[in-house]
């Protein structure tokens, strides 16, 4: 398997801002460059979704049920206890980084892409992690509100958090949304250069963040062990919602197809979603770094899992409809 060239841009980003991170002037042109590049990445996502994107496949109730489930009720529910373990164990930054994985919504062509190199239920697919995406962006703020308040954090502006999320992505959102007419077609035949435009704004955000963070102590701070640890809750995080799902689907009666859907679609996180946001979440957080941690950590594992097991259920589903077609 070959590592993905953005995996190795996003840690050169990483090697980048240890080395020689933006400090000064150029750091404040570079965070406000970010926060404008995110305000037109949530306009551009708005341009791009048709509202059919949104209620097609809505009949299929149950497997959106479980989906929503999985990633907006159990995942935050078992990250909490990872919180608990700061200080003692992991910096209380790393903490709250884990119970903002746990509050973002699921990935969206990571899943729909997975799903269909298995041969699942695509559009089911391609429903579930769209609503996900456009419902996140107003479950995710109140949802870490949540945890936050649960656990005790007590480094989080509420009010100023809701303000900058609707002013910084709910808005361009809905005038993207609004103008989709016009602009709908132009995304539509250039969707390689929004997705690469996406790639550029989390690369920016990456950098950014670590030459703050590298800035703030990071590294220093961060020991070795703290990062083993994030490796291995993502690693268990990611197994305990791919058991719980075929677990659902196994009791609930569903199909492969439909399985595949909701393995993929369920136990997926956003780092399209979740950086942008964390950017607007907590600008100028000196321990930004250690909360994009888990996210990035994650995202790198579920992707390699992920082609896994979309080959094993390939399989599997193929050989399901050469059985039926012989019979």
């Amino acid at each position: 398997m070959r590592i993905d060239p953005f995996t190795l841009l996003l840690l050169g980003a990483i090697v980048l801002a240890s080395l020689f991170p933006a400090e000064g002037g150029f750091a404040e042109v570079l965070s406000t460059t970010g926060t404008l590049a995110v305000a037109l990445l949530f306009f551009l996502h708005g341009a791009a979704l048709s509202r059919e994107q949104v209620i097609a496949g809505a009949s299929h109730w149950r497997l959106h049920l479980v989906v929503t489930s999985l990633t907006f009720v159990f995942f935050p529910l078992v990250v909490l206890p990872i919180n608990s373990l700061a200080p003692a164990w992991i910096p209380a930054d790393l903490g709250l980084g884990f119970l903002y994985l746990g509050a973002l919504p699921s990935a969206v062509s990571s899943s729909i892409a997975y799903t269909a190199m298995a041969r699942g239920n695509v559009p089911a697919a391609i429903c579930s992690a769209a609503a996900s995406n456009v419902f996140g962006m107003m479950l995710t703020p109140f949802l870490l509100i949540l945890l936050v308040s649960t656990s005790g954090e007590s480094n989080f502006s509420v009010a100023d958090a809701l303000r900058d999320i609707c002013l910084q992505l709910l808005l361009p959102f809905a005038i993207g949304h609004g103008l989709r007419p016009w602009l709908g077609g132009f995304l539509a035949r250039n969707e390689t250069l929004a997705s690469r435009y996406d790639q550029c704004v989390i690369w920016l955000i990456v950098y950014s963040a670590f030459s703050h963070s590298v800035a703030s102590g990071l590294w220093q701070n961060l020991p070795w062990s703290a990062i083993v640890l994030a490796l291995v809750f993502c690693v268990a995080l990611l197994a305990l919602l791919i058991f719980v799902a075929r677990l659902a689907v196994k009791v609930l009666g569903f199909n492969l197809e439909d399985e595949a859907a909701i393995v993929f679609c369920g136990s997926k996180k956003s780092l399209a979603s979740g950086l942008p946001m964390a950017k607007v979440l907590f600008s100028g957080h000196p321990g930004f770094g250690m909360i994009v941690l888990p996210i990035m950590c994650y995202n790198q594992i579920q992707v390699i899992v992920g082609a896994i097991l979309a080959q094993r259920y390939r399989r599997r589903i193929d050989s399901a409809q050469n059985e039926t077609a012989e019979t």
